[in-house]
């Protein structure tokens, strides 16, 4: 296992790559024990042949994303093979814009292994962190201080050692005063190097830009059926507002909306008559 820190990845913050990946939006997955096909594969990609080098997949990436107008949540995924620890690991990589590696795909993938994910959705991103041990969901989180998974504590003392400085008061899944403080001083750098510490893959610049990648569209997930929608707001004073609001009302609305939108626009003159 390699004693990599955050400090061996604070070349994220000069790579134009990287910094395009986290405003855009990306995810970077690695699976053991499965060939880059199966990978894709399990995660319901149409196969679109292969590439040579992140420019390359980049460039299918907006090719797709033009074609749908940027409508829809499907994606091109990039995947290739790489060394690691126990074997051989599949890197898959997307732009996806935030759409991330879905929960199904992990379980799956890590069914035999192991599947560590990390992905920011772009803009004021939401930087999530993702691992899957024997297709259970270990360890997650965005803020290294509150933690989820049904291991949620199990990391810590890996984290520590690659940067992240929690607190030493209990390995608890949140800080004390629950505010999401305990970051490092480059938290994407050391979740970086964590997936390292538990995968053995050293992710480089030159790894993604020379990489010949396997590539597959992703299709949208299809939409869950909704029955209401649940307004729960409380303003700065403290005053709660708590509404239901069934599916008949919302489409009931939405058809006078139309209605009236579609209606014809009368202009009174002067002459008009008034009533």
């Amino acid at each position: 296992m390699t004693l990599v820190t955050a400090d061996d990845y604070a070349w994220i913050r000069s790579s134009a790559l990287f910094r395009d990946a986290i405003e855009g939006g990306y995810g970077l997955t690695l699976v053991r024990d499965v060939a880059p096909g199966d990978v894709l594969q399990a995660m319901g990609a149409e196969p679109q042949g292969t590439c040579a080098g992140v420019d390359a997949l980049i460039e299918a990436h907006l090719n797709q994303r033009d074609a749908t107008d940027y409508w829809d949540d499907s994606f091109i995924a990039g995947a290739f093979t790489v060394p690691g620890t126990d074997g051989d690991w599949t890197l898959v990589l997307h732009f996806d814009g935030g759409v991330g590696m879905r929960a199904r795909f992990l379980e799956a993938l890590s069914a035999g292994g192991r599947a560590v994910t990390h992905s920011s959705n772009g803009g004021a991103p939401i930087d999530l962190f993702h691992w899957y041990e024997a297709g259970e969901h270990r360890t997650t989180f965005e803020w290294p201080t509150a933690r989820d998974g049904s291991t949620p504590d199990d990391l810590v003392p890996l984290m520590r050692e690659v940067g992240f400085a929690l607190p030493e008061n209990g390995a608890g899944g949140e800080s004390e005063d629950g505010d999401g403080e305990g970051l490092s001083t480059d938290t994407k750098a050391a979740v970086l190097a964590l997936a390292e510490r538990m995968t053995g893959v050293r992710v480089t610049e030159e790894l993604l830009k020379d990489a010949e990648y396997h590539l597959g569209h992703v299709p949208e997930e299809p939409a869950e059926e909704w029955t209401k929608i649940v307004i729960d707001i409380t303003d700065a004073h403290g005053e709660r507002l708590y509404k239901e609001v069934t599916r008949e009302e919302v489409e009931a609305a939405t058809a006078r909306a139309r209605e009236e939108a579609n209606a014809p626009i009368v202009i009174l003159g002067p002459s008009s008559p008034t009533s």
